[in-house]
């Protein structure tokens, strides 16, 4: 009996050592809430020695929070945050160089051309407007097909759209007009639309909600969110304007200052291995691994072909200009920061 609680009693202490074997990481990230439990337990499940604790907001909060940390960094890795958001904390000095094994398996596009690496891509998030055929059919909405419709008479109040300040669906909008259309044309184009702006939110995903719920008829959004509310059942379009699609790519980054850097370099292993890669295409239909896209149920057929050319360095070089331009002009119609 006695040699039996003796062996009990060094089973739980193993036990429990084991457990504090795991590796704490603190992982800042912008991926939809929805997403993260799926993505932890299959990090965990190929290195049981991490234990992956995120803390997730909409992009503009997480770049803000980071920014704000910059004299003591709290985060271990940054994961799944807008490259646009990375190009401007790397010019801060945030990270730590790190070439993830297989890191050469990815399109160079989606990769810092830093050697080594201070961000990797993950995916690619594309906007998209999310329109309630339901709503629509009772205000007598014609289906918009561009960004100038959501500009006519018939759409004011009709469209709600991220705020973006707190968004980087929002930012990559107001990027992709001003890049396409020039400042001009840009900003005279976001005059016209605020005027048929219900409210501006600050998540990227909620116009998308708002419009699969019946609040509003025209979400601004980005495609993966509303092929998940069309897939639900809600009685949503995702439509992909013609003009052409702002995006940004989801990229992670080890943070410089953190103490746990062997562990980090684990995380971004996994972050672009195959595994990874087919798990970012369950949602979203442009992956940085080539020849792994499998095209996403309810996306807009060609909305790759839509995407702009993206110029990040420009984004994030200019990001506070504009935001700040765009807060003196429009930020009246944004609901009330929680």
């Amino acid at each position: 009996m006695r040699i039996s609680k003796v062996f009990g009693a060094l089973l739980l202490a193993g036990m429990a050592c084991a457990a504090q074997a795991k590796t704490e990481l603190l992982v800042y990230t912008a991926v939809e809430a929805d997403e993260l439990a799926k993505f932890k337990s299959a990090i965990e499940a190929d290195y049981p020695d991490l234990d992956i604790k995120w803390v997730r907001d909409s992009t503009g909060i997480i770049t803000a929070k980071l920014l704000a940390e910059k004299a003591n960094p709290q985060a271990d890795v940054v994961w799944g945050l807008a490259v646009t958001s990375l190009e401007l904390l790397a010019k801060e000095g945030y990270f730590q160089p790190y070439a993830p094994k297989g890191v050469d398996q990815l399109d160079p596009q989606y990769v810092d051309t830093a050697k080594p690496p201070l961000w990797v891509g993950q995916r690619v998030w594309i906007a998209s407007l999310c329109y309630n055929t339901v709503e629509a059919e009772k205000a007598k909405l014609p289906t918009p097909t561009s960004w100038a419709d959501l500009t006519k008479p018939e759409f004011k109040g009709k469209v709600v759209m991220p705020n973006p300040s707190s968004s980087g669906t929002g930012f990559l909008d107001v990027s992709a007009w001003l890049q396409m259309w020039g400042e001009d044309k840009g900003w005279k184009y976001m005059d016209a639309l605020h005027d048929n702006i219900a409210q501006y939110t600050h998540s990227g995903s909620k116009p998308c909600k708002m419009a699969a719920a019946g609040e509003v008829p025209v979400g601004i959004s980005f495609a993966y969110r509303g092929a998940q509310e069309k897939s639900k059942g809600a009685p949503v379009e995702v439509i992909a304007p013609k003009e052409g699609l702002g995006w940004d790519l989801e990229s992670f980054a080890i943070v410089k200052s953190t103490q746990k850097l062997e562990a980090a370099k684990q995380l971004a292993d996994w972050s672009v291995s195959r595994k990874a890669n087919e798990l970012y295409n369950e949602g979203y239909a442009v992956v940085a691994m080539p020849g792994i896209a499998k095209p996403v149920p309810n996306y807009p057929e060609g909305i790759a072909q839509l995407m702009i050319k993206n110029n990040f360095e420009w984004a994030a070089t200019h990001r506070e200009a504009i935001l700040a331009e765009w807060a003196k002009r429009y930020d009246g119609k944004s609901e009330p920061k929680k």
